[in-house]
């Protein structure tokens, strides 16, 4: 099975951001070793918790750091950005790292309304909704197919990487993402660890997926949240920071990742909130996780299946990828491959 990481760049409390963007690194370049396909750096702003702002720039230092495993965004926000500069920032890291670069895209704020507002250059009002169409200009760029009329048709000779460009990929926990990625023709992701039900959506981009210049067939993964360790018990407990964590956040209140045994606390003293799970969550032991990705990916019919974890302990970070590519055979199938 091809497995690949989502990074959101967590925060321990106690730690420091740039810590944080350093263990990413350091993730990367072990995930590498492990035998992951890709690495895909997630986008939030403002926070406590995650210090992955900027996943452009901080693919640029993983390229630098590793040499075979795919870079890519988990997402690029569009709503928030000109399509011309992404377009521009992913040709640039596709022509540093020729055939290695995803550009994964989603509509989501990655923050709160706020910051959204913020992150906006113009502030006379909200921006619209008008992310089909930000696709379509961004597609246009990287394919130099904008109509001859279009005002920009002529910028896409100018990006700064080519002939070299990224693969194109749409994310989402919704219809709407799977309904565009299949009318463009895109690779998809769902983000089961944002909604656990998205069999059917994923089984509707597959059904509804156009071949064209972008694919000439439809494929999916499915992004799951993923702890392991050697024991169920010891996944168990490092868990329990992750869970302290969505339990806050449920509430509209940010925090660093908190120690486990913080998080056990908090949570024997508020078991409501231990209680409220509702999200898939492969805990566990090598075997208990295994029989979790097999089977998420098999009620998906995914291709591939990412994971992403939060965790106080770094190196238990670490560890967690470690357990499931030696439970897969990570490492001998990338062999085998080359």
């Amino acid at each position: 099975m091809r497995l690949s990481i989502l990074d959101q760049s967590p925060i321990a409390d106690g730690a420091t951001a740039a810590q944080a963007l350093v263990n990413s690194i350091d993730l990367a370049r072990a995930g590498e070793a492990f035998g992951y396909h890709r690495y895909w750096a997630a986008e939030h702003h403002a926070s406590p918790a995650l210090a992955g702002a900027a996943p452009e720039v901080l693919l640029a230092a993983v390229g630098a750091a590793t040499a075979t495993i795919r870079l890519g965004s988990g997402g690029i926000m569009l709503p928030h950005y000109s399509p011309l500069k992404v377009a521009e920032s992913f040709s640039l890291l596709a022509g540093l790292y020729p055939g290695r670069v995803d550009l994964g895209l989603g509509r989501a704020p990655g923050s709160d309304q706020r910051t959204a507002f913020a992150l906006q250059r113009d502030r006379r009002q909200a921006s619209p909704n008008d992310f089909p169409n930000q696709l379509a200009e961004l597609l246009g760029y990287l394919e130099d197919d904008l109509p001859a009329g279009h005002p920009f048709a002529g910028l896409a000779k100018t990006l700064p990487g080519a002939p070299e460009r990224p693969d194109v990929w749409l994310l989402g926990s919704s219809p709407d993402s799977a309904a565009w990625a299949a009318e463009a023709g895109l690779q998809y992701c769902f983000a089961d660890f944002i909604n656990s039900d998205g069999a059917g959506i994923a089984a509707r981009y597959t059904h509804a997926f156009r071949p064209g210049i972008r694919g000439a067939r439809p494929y999916s993964m499915v992004a799951l949240w993923t702890m392991c360790a050697d024991t169920d018990a010891e996944a168990e407990r490092l868990a329990t920071s992750s869970r302290m964590m969505l339990a806050h956040l449920l509430q509209g209140v940010l925090i660093p990742v908190p120690s486990p045994e913080t998080a056990a606390a908090w949570l024997a003293a508020n078991p409501a909130a231990a209680q409220r799970r509702g999200r898939r969550m492969i805990v566990g032991s090598p075997a208990t996780v295994r029989a979790g990705i097999e089977a998420a990916v098999a009620e998906y019919g995914a291709d591939e299946a990412m994971l992403v974890n939060i965790v106080h302990d770094h190196a238990a970070r670490v560890r967690s990828y470690e357990l499931v590519a030696r439970v897969f055979g990570l490492r001998e199938e990338s062999r085998l491959a080359a």
